[in-house]
């Protein structure tokens, strides 16, 4: 007999300021945030069924970051992706809190500064909005460009960042 390895994927939703929030978990780890109307979302079958168990970390923090008090997450992360991705989303990580880089500062971080459209197109893919903040990424004059939540919702994420800090 075939032995399956089936991995445990769950969702549930949260209310947050900028709408409801569907947190996926696979095998015990962040594997997504996404809010609605979400660019580059899996498509919501692939995010199992629904179960609020598993997900009181990742809420509470989630909720302390709109509060203003959390200004870094400890959730535990299931990052998939190309090996370029998990480390442009690793890089985006480093980030602090209320500030800003561009993608071109990004792709020096990474020791790729010709690879700026590249960095922007595994930006535009991150998988864990918020908790990887590439809401943080800005265009090189400081412009709000391109984001998977819609725009008004990054402002408002830069706008929480900068009144909190």
């Amino acid at each position: 007999m075939l032995s399956v390895n089936v991995e445990s994927v769950t969702h549930t939703q949260v209310d947050s300021p900028i709408g409801p929030l569907t947190l996926v978990n696979r095998a015990g780890a962040l594997a997504g945030v996404y809010m609605s109307e979400h660019k580059h979302s899996p498509d919501p079958s692939t995010f199992g069924p629904r179960a609020d168990d598993g997900f009181g970390d990742a809420a509470r923090q989630l909720a302390e970051y709109f509060d203003g008090a959390r200004t870094e997450f400890t959730v535990s992360l299931d990052l998939r992706g190309t090996p370029f991705q998990r480390q442009v989303w690793e890089a985006l990580r480093t980030i602090p809190y209320g500030q800003t880089w561009s993608y071109r500062d990004l792709a020096e971080a990474l020791g790729r500064p010709n690879a700026v459209r590249a960095v922007a197109a595994a930006n535009g893919k991150n998988p864990i909005s918020i908790v990887v903040p590439c809401h943080r990424v800005v265009g090189s004059d400081g412009s709000l460009t391109g984001y998977a939540g819609g725009l008004g919702r990054k402002r408002t994420l830069l706008d929480l960042e900068k009144r909190a800090a």
